[in-house]
């Protein structure tokens, strides 16, 4: 809501791009640390655990950035953006296709890298649920299943 009630206002008034361009980075950034996993998985590979913490029980996916905490910046982001429309001092004069141009190629190139790393280590950040077997609890054969 308060992303919607920000680009309201930058459209009705257009002015403030620069502002506009700061908070779209900042929220490519978070969304990119929301995106990786705690750990990264380029470090030397797996080996026996040498502390109590490296011996935990394994976690298939652990975010750099919560989803609450990415929703919090994200919010917070936004509603100091909003505030900072409200002083002339941040309306710098800007030709604004240039920003909207640099950050569509910035972001594709990030999204870019993103999504590699992702296929390269092979984690999904997202859940689609349990997987669903074609024959699962099905039983076959001459008699019901079994042997």
């Amino acid at each position: 809501f308060v992303l919607f009630v920000f680009f309201l206002r930058i459209y009705l008034i257009q002015g403030y791009f620069i502002v506009a361009y700061g908070l779209g980075i900042f929220l490519l950034n978070n969304f990119i640390a929301f995106l990786s996993p705690l750990e990264d998985p380029n470090d030397d590979g797996p080996g026996l655990p040498s502390s109590a913490k490296e011996g935990k029980e394994f976690r298939p996916f652990a975010r750099r950035l919560p989803e609450f905490k990415f929703w919090m910046a994200c919010t917070r982001g936004a509603a100091t953006s909003l505030v900072m429309t409200f002083f002339s001092v941040f309306d710098v004069p800007v030709f604004w296709p240039i920003l909207l141009m640099y950050f569509g190629v910035l972001f594709f190139m990030t999204m870019k890298r993103q999504i590699a790393h992702m296929y390269k280590h092979k984690y999904v950040p997202v859940s689609f649920g349990k997987h669903k077997y074609k024959d699962a609890g099905v039983e076959h054969g001459e008699y019901g299943g079994g042997m």
